[in-house]
């Protein structure tokens, strides 16, 4: 019912999730993230703890493979969950239960992993990585929207579409962009349409006014966070600020 793709940026070293399925607020159930831990997404008959457990394994140090395994154990019905997920040096692992329903599966490489299940077909995998491989130079958020619109081109879920969402992860405690379509009939061009207006404050205001372990107490000053949003209103998520 879902595909979703994790992915390490290694200009920014931020680390992204992007999600799209014929199920309400999938954006809000499937994907996990910790700074410094890795990200997750839980699918399929989602069982979110799975995503919450596997990133508590994952602060343990344990490789994504081995968290995965562990997780196999911990759940008994791993035959029908889809899951993957991804530490902070980029290895990742995935599980695709034998009741998932066709067409299910995934694929992946260092620092990029996409998986699937009630697909049209396996290229709705592929084109999300040759999509987002073959756009190398934009930044994070465009590199997984254009990623997920090429999924959706190939297919995408075989039922439709209803909601998509995505999240962008830093080294802070809370995700550096959150973003969600709950209920739309097209999701992913709304999702791409919030992602063009968090640039224009959003982005700006959450990059040099949220605290961050340099800056504890974050930016106070009003007038020092307006003319930085007057500056760098509409660049993406990781650009160079002033």
């Amino acid at each position: 019912m879902t595909w979703s793709i994790l992915a390490r940026d290694e200009t920014t070293g931020y680390f992204g999730i992007a999600i799209a399925s014929r199920f309400f607020a999938v954006g809000g159930t499937c994907p996990w993230a910790r700074g410094r831990i890795g990200i997750a997404s839980s699918q399929a008959l989602m069982n979110p703890m799975l995503g919450h457990r596997g990133l508590e394994l994952l602060a343990t140090g344990m490789a994504p493979e081995a968290a995965r395994d562990q997780l196999l154990t911990e759940d008994q019905g791993v035959g029908h969950r889809q899951f993957h997920l991804m530490d902070w040096d980029g290895r990742w692992a995935q599980h695709t239960g034998v009741e998932c329903i066709d067409w299910c599966g995934g694929d992946g490489r260092d620092g990029l992993s996409v998986a699937g299940n009630m697909l049209a077909g396996p290229d709705v995998v592929a084109q999300t990585i040759a999509a987002y491989e073959a756009n190398i130079d934009a930044d994070l958020v465009e590199r997984l929207l254009s990623a997920m619109e090429a999924g959706e081109a190939a297919g995408g879920d075989r039922r439709g579409k209803q909601a998509a969402g995505i999240l962008v992860q830093g080294d802070d405690p809370y995700p550096r962009l959150s973003l969600r379509v709950d209920d739309h009939a097209d999701p992913l061009a709304e999702l791409r349409r919030l992602a063009e207006v968090a640039k224009d404050r959003f982005v700006a205001f959450t990059t040099l006014a949220y605290p961050t372990p340099e800056h504890p107490h974050g930016i106070t000053d009003r007038e020092r966070i307006e003319a930085a949003i007057e500056r760098n209103g509409g660049r993406p998520l990781g650009a160079k600020r002033t």
